[in-house]
């Protein structure tokens, strides 16, 4: 890790635990807020389909339908998510972690809140990624605030603490509605329930302390020679390399969890719809004129399920980083993942008695890069680039996610909407992490502070 021409390290200002403290919990709620937004869509977007273009569409096409719209809203949100790690990983850098967390976290629950309006599905895109910029704002932020204003605190609980976040997001998400079901007909409130965060938006800008190492950073690059911009720092010697291979590092799970694990909820949505039409047809009563859809209740128990183990697994993954080491640590959740993967979706179905356990090793082991990264990637970047190199190397991978949830998309509508035929394919992304990993360096020994 590069330091100062001078090679001294900028005084930090020691920070009070409290404030510390309040801090790193700002950044938790943060994140975890933002984990609802993501998996938002997982739970409403085929209920909004169905309710949208039902009546325009083709019985038989619908489920193809929904299928690619899906799709198109996991693409909306990893373009929306890439574009704001940039963005506010570069704001974060140059006016501070709080203000350009409290941005995001204001960005992606009033527009959230907003889309309760969308009159259709092209509209709804348009707002799910702009909902999404600060969903991509709020992880480099929250993470580098967390672990500049806790520097006592082992980094591996930080870092599984804050991969947990998200995760209890889904978890608490998923129990809202599991209580009160998005169904086609009452869909939209889902949408209004992700607006209150905004609250925290406004405390973090105004009430949450910066961190420390930042404003040390920026008194000593104020009193020194002037630095090149961010972005081109990490894109130069001796960051470039770093700065691609987290690229692929932190790409490789994203494009897992949104074109693999996050098709086992509209999966077990369209599984249990399908047998509640089969007892319809064969029922002597009278048809009604739209197949029943099933439970609703159903993918909400999906997505708790895969989100209980996700809660977990990101606990682990920097705990088990420590033990293990960094590297071999990534090669053995890909590889468990892998083989979950594949066996969730090349052996059983959503009706499967085992169905439930196996979508909680998969969220267990899948999710276990979500602890790892927080850990990983802060290490890779001196202070005064940390967040733009953070938000840069996790949310890029959503760019290559993008294109790949695209594909799953067309996946989607040459195998008829057969979710479990995507799932077989798609997972073979955990294979190719195997084999990164074994080119990444070895941060373990380095210092935090490195600058």
């Amino acid at each position: 890790m590069s330091r100062d021409p001078a090679g001294a390290e900028p005084e930090q200002s020691a920070p009070s635990p409290s404030a510390g403290l309040l801090a790193a919990v700002a950044a938790f709620l943060a994140w975890m807020f933002g984990g609802a937004v993501i998996s938002l869509f997982v739970l409403v977007s085929r209920p909004a389909t169905l309710d949208m273009l039902g009546d325009r569409t083709a019985p038989a096409d619908l489920e193809r339908t929904a299928a690619q719209w899906f799709a198109w809203y996991q693409c909306a949100f990893l373009l929306g998510a890439a574009a704001g790690g940039w963005l506010f990983g570069v704001l974060g850098d140059r006016y501070g972690r709080t203000r350009a967390m409290g941005w995001s976290i204001l960005c992606y629950a009033l527009v959230t809140g907003g889309s309760y309006f969308a009159p259709d599905p092209r509209t709804l895109w348009w707002l799910r990624f702009a909902a999404c910029l600060g969903v991509g704002g709020v992880w480099p932020n929250a993470v580098a605030l967390a672990v500049e204003a806790l520097p006592r605190v082992p980094r591996p609980l930080l870092a599984g603490l804050m991969g947990t976040a998200s995760n209890v997001g889904f978890v608490l998400l998923g129990a809202l509605c599991l209580a009160v079901p998005a169904t086609p007909e009452h869909w939209r409130w889902v949408l209004l329930a992700c607006a209150p965060p905004a609250l925290l938006g406004w405390f973090a800008l105004y009430r949450v302390p910066e961190s420390p190492q930042w404003l040390a950073r920026r008194a000593a690059d104020a009193a020194g020679p002037r630095r090149d911009q961010p972005l081109r720092e990490i894109f130069r010697p001796p960051l470039r390399r770093r700065t691609l291979i987290g690229i692929l590092l932190g790409g490789i799970p994203v494009i897992g969890t949104a074109a693999n694990a996050h098709w086992l909820v509209p999966w077990s949505d369209q599984v249990h719809s399908a047998q509640a039409a089969a007892t319809a047809a064969a029922s002597p009563e009278a048809a009604a004129p739209r197949p029943p859809r099933g439970d609703p209740r159903q993918k909400a128990r999906t997505q708790i399920q895969r989100s209980a183990g996700a809660v977990v697994g990101s606990l682990l993954g920097g705990w088990l980083a420590t033990l293990a080491g960094r590297r071999t640590t990534y090669f053995l959740i890909s590889l468990a993942t892998l083989l979950t993967s594949t066996c969730l979706y090349g052996v059983l179905d959503p009706a499967h008695p085992w169905f439930g356990a196996l979508a909680f090793v998969l969220g267990l082991t899948g999710v276990m890069y979500f602890g790892w990264l927080p850990l990983y990637l802060p290490e890779l970047f001196p202070t005064r680039v940390r967040a733009t190199g953070a938000g840069v190397t996790f949310n890029s991978g959503r760019l290559l996610a993008a294109a790949s949830v695209l594909g799953a998309g067309v996946l989607a509508g040459w195998f008829d909407g057969d979710y479990a035929r995507v799932g077989l394919a798609t997972g073979l992304i955990y294979a190719f992490g195997m084999a990164v990993i074994c080119f990444a360096p070895d941060t373990q020994a380095e210092r935090l502070d490195d600058c």
